[in-house]
């Protein structure tokens, strides 16, 4: 227990960006904060985090700006699992430390343990959710040449039935798969099993880019959407992206993912006649990448031509120049799992397996 505590446990001068990485590696999305004596002054969420970056987009800024200083606790010898319980459902949080009469941490209580699968953590959601599933996924080559890139595999189910899975796990009961590639492969997967969700299947006739078949679905979408590659698997608080959506007043939210990339060389800036100014052992860089997930308002589709091949990235841009409102969300690196290229897939192969 004290090695685990250690590693959810920072100090209030601790960076936001260290701070990311540390909730990425505790697989919980919270820390608590601890003075010099070890004594419990706050926690710290990917909440907390995310507020303060979209506040001031800086990664670099220590943790004291942004942690709660009011943090959810019980004391040791002095709680009942029901008190833990209704602590955990009143304040959506996925653990609280146990202290000592010192104020130190001794335990942590997870959602996991204490639920034990009874209830889901996050508000659950009621929106409709449209899967790309049109693309040849030429990344996982040669396999989608005999499979559509829906249907690769992960443990015993294919990717796409993942997904689904996940956003059930959220809630969501209306799903529309957008086909085009071996899309009636897909199809007769999805009719040969079980199913207690909605699911309706829209063809394109011509590949349409990863937003052209949204406006196939004109007159079947009253309402906020989703829209997810079928590639890609996002943990999010989903009633939480939709609430910023909505008091954003934004057209498309735009999940992103924040990435760590650190250089493994000493970088050399130089300039004219290749004098030296300074050398940068291993730097490390921060950015925001997008995922693949996107929230989109009804009136997005209007902004789609008919039977035209557009992608997300140009349906975006066409919505900022319009002087549309375009957000992003920004979720933990380690809650981003792209499957769609070799190397992640095999990376994220055991993580995915129910």
């Amino acid at each position: 227990m004290d090695d685990l505590i250690s590693k959810i446990r920072v100090n209030p001068e601790t960076l936001i960006k260290n701070s990311l990485k540390k909730i990425d590696e505790s697989g919980i999305g919270n820390l608590f904060v601890c003075d010099e004596n070890g004594s419990l002054v706050g926690s710290l969420t990917d909440g907390d985090i995310r507020r303060r970056i979209l506040q001031t987009g800086n990664l670099q800024e220590e943790i004291v700006h942004c942690f709660n200083r009011k943090p959810v606790y019980v004391v040791e010898a002095n709680y009942t699992q029901e008190e833990v319980k209704e602590l955990m459902l009143k304040r959506t949080i996925e653990a609280i430390p146990v202290i000592n009469n010192d104020g130190k941490i001794v335990d942590i209580l997870f959602w996991k343990d204490i639920f034990q699968g009874e209830t889901f953590l996050f508000e659950k959601i009621e929106i409709p959710v449209v899967i790309m599933a049109g693309g040849k996924g030429e990344r996982l080559d040669p396999f989608t040449k005999i499979l559509p890139k829906p249907l690769i595999p992960v443990g015993e189910k294919p990717i796409i039935e993942v997904i689904i899975d996940k956003f059930i796990q959220c809630g969501v009961n209306q799903f529309y798969v957008t086909l085009n590639y071996k899309g009636e492969m897909v199809k007769i997967y999805f009719d040969s099993i079980e199913k207690d969700y909605n699911l309706e299947y829209v063809y394109e006739k011509n590949s349409l880019g990863t937003a052209g078949s949204l406006k196939l679905l004109t007159h079947s979408i009253e309402e906020t959407f989703i829209v997810s590659n079928c590639d890609i698997v996002v943990e999010a608080n989903y009633a939480e992206l939709l609430a910023f959506h909505s008091k954003n007043r934004n057209l498309l939210t735009v999940v992103g993912s924040i990435k760590h990339h650190k250089v493994p060389y000493g970088v050399i800036n130089f300039g004219k006649e290749g004098k030296v100014s300074s050398i940068q052992e291993k730097p490390e860089f921060d950015f925001t990448v997008n995922t693949g997930v996107y929230v989109l308002s009804k009136e997005v589709i209007d902004f789609i031509p008919e039977e035209k091949h557009l992608d997300m990235t140009d349906l975006i841009n066409n919505l900022l120049k319009s002087g549309k409102n375009v957000g992003v969300y920004p979720v933990s690196e380690k809650s981003y799992m792209d499957i769609g290229q070799w190397e992640e897939y095999k990376k994220h192969f055991e993580t995915l397996v129910f």
